[in-house]
């Protein structure tokens, strides 16, 4: 079984001014195109070539290609369907009613998520988590993330945010935190209820 690069849900400008066209078009076509035909290679002929993602990241994370574009490929197809051109300011209901818990108010969380993003060295991701219905942020390197055994945190990740270069380099240059900021803007945050509530 093959896996396909995803349609993206949105025009490439459609996050503009926070997230430009040309990063989108780029980080969508090339990057995540690559992580989608190397899981492909990686796998092809093994034992791992007929299960779900999920289980390739549990079953393949010795495999150092297959964990690498395994992890590009599943996080980038949540990342964009965590994004969205109509974002609201923060989520409502259960998921509102979680955050709050877990960190307080939305906007403690808020400050927690964007330290996690900001602090992670070189490439990686900020994730908030849910693990045995509770809520918790954390941050991996690479294309690790909260599935992949030995990642540093684990749970099913409900939010993730692209700290690579590439994910923002042509627009914010080095500024990181102005594109952390940005992020919140277009933060997409019925698809975090959705999983919320399947994973919890």
């Amino acid at each position: 079984m093959a896996f396909e690069l995803p349609k993206l849900p949105y025009a490439y400008n459609a996050l503009e001014p926070y997230i430009d066209a040309a990063t989108m078009e780029i980080h969508f076509t090339k990057h995540h195109g690559a992580y989608t035909a190397n899981l492909n290679n990686a796998i092809a002929g093994t034992e791992l070539e007929n299960l779900s993602i999920e289980e390739i990241l549990v079953k393949g994370s010795d495999k150092t290609p297959v964990r690498n574009n395994g992890g590009g490929y599943f996080n980038h197809n949540l990342f964009w369907q965590w994004l969205t051109p109509d974002g609201k300011e923060k989520p409502e209901g259960e998921l509102a009613a979680a955050i709050d818990s877990a960190f307080g108010s939305f906007e403690a969380f808020k400050e927690e998520f964007s330290k996690a993003a900001a602090g992670r060295f070189g490439s990686g991701w900020a994730w908030l988590i849910v693990k045995d219905g509770k809520l918790s942020v954390g941050s991996t390197a690479n294309q690790d993330n909260p599935l992949v055994p030995g990642a540093g945190v684990s749970g099913y990740p409900i939010l993730g945010l692209d700290v690579w270069e590439h994910a923002y380099y042509l627009n914010y240059q080095n500024r990181r935190a102005d594109y952390i900021a940005a992020f919140f803007k277009v933060v997409n945050w019925d698809k975090v209820a959705e999983l919320y509530a399947a994973h919890k």
